[in-house]
Parts: structure tokens; C-alpha cells; sequence
């Protein structure tokens, strides 16, 4: 498996806002998802409670992404909708190897569920959470991990949505400058 960051990009990308595809569009998909990444077992099955938590989770965690573009921002910003996630998730911090790591209390998908959750601490403890983020081009939202030196990347894709919002900015300069009387 990857890192943290990199988990927690692929679960926010499960659902596409621009093309209105979900990954996890049932408990039978939430299951398959988790199963595929090795955080629940073969036999473990997801409920429409821990679809609905996957959701929440999910959502929540697209909002908290938004707010890594800006670097004045509290670390500590949350949606109610990720802190009522994360709440559902009960969770215990051990020593492993002398370092605090985070571990579910619950089993099944609500497990799976709660490890996506443990890489949220694990990405702010090997600095990949600031670079996590979401697209700023409205129409899109998918997450990326900012590789940029000075973490001021904008949008998923300089081609496609970066293009996108520039051209929008520029027709709407010519607009206003053919709208102004001479």
C-alpha cells in the first residue's frame, strides 16, 4: 500500500464530482473498495451504515481538504461533517515501536473505515497532509497530492482545469473591457 496521503487522495477520488461517478455507491462497493486495499478481511461485509459512513467520512474530508490551499489556514479546520465522521469512529492511540499510532476499535468495514481515518494523523506526522488537496476549478474537486516545492499548486491539472479556469478568467477580462464605454 502507499502512504497516507495517498490513501486518503484515492478515497476522496472515489466518488467524481465533474462526472457524478461513485465508487462507492453501495455497502457491496464500500466492502470491495476496502477489501482491495487490505483494510478489511475476505469475510468482512459493509452495512448501509457504514456506507453512509464512508459518505460522510468521505465528504468531510473533501471540505477539510480545501482549506490546505491556503497556507494562514488553522490546521485544525474541520467540517461538522468530518468531525461527526470521525466522532462514529471509535479510536484508540498506542505505541507501536515507540510512536503513537492510532487503531479502530471496531471491526468490519467500520474498521477499514477507522484505519482511513488513523491516516489522517499519520499523514500530518510525515508532512503529506498540507500537500493534500482539492482541485480548485468548482466543477471538478478531485484531490491530488501538491508536489510543488513551494505547495502552491491550484487545480489537479494545469491542462485541463488549470486551462479551464484561466480561460474563463480571461473572457470574462475581455467582456468587461468591450462592455466599458471609450
Amino acid at each position: 500500500m502507499n502512504g497516507p496521503a495517498e490513501l486518503l487522495r484515492d478515497f476522496v477520488n472515489t466518488y467524481d464530482v465533474e462526472g457524478d461517478t461513485d465508487e462507492l455507491a453501495s455497502p457491496a462497493e464500500l466492502a470491495l473498495w476496502l477489501r482491495e486495499r487490505a483494510l478489511i478481511s475476505d469475510a468482512d461485509r459493509a452495512v448501509d451504515d457504514d456506507w453512509a459512513l464512508a459518505v460522510n467520512l468521505r465528504e468531510g474530508l473533501r471540505s477539510a481538504l480545501r482549506h490546505n490551499h491556503s497556507r494562514d489556514a488553522a490546521p485544525e479546520a474541520m467540517t461538522a461533517e468530518l468531525d461527526a465522521a470521525l466522532a462514529a469512529l471509535p479510536m484508540r492511540i498506542t505505541l507501536v515501536n515507540g510512536s503513537p499510532e492510532s487503531q479502530p476499535l471496531t471491526t468490519g468495514a467500520a474498521r477499514g473505515l477507522g484505519l482511513v481515518a488513523a491516516a489522517i494523523l499519520a499523514a500530518h506526522a510525515d508532512g503529506g497532509w498540507p500537500r493534500l488537496k482539492v482541485c480548485n476549478e468548482g466543477t471538478c474537486q478531485w484531490a491530488f497530492i501538491d508536489s510543488s516545492k513551494n505547495r502552491s499548486r491550484s487545480w489537479c491539472s494545469m491542462r485541463v482545469c488549470g486551462n479551464r479556469t484561466k480561460t474563463r478568467a480571461y473572457r470574462a477580462r475581455r467582456q468587461q473591457g468591450a462592455a466599458r464605454p471609450s
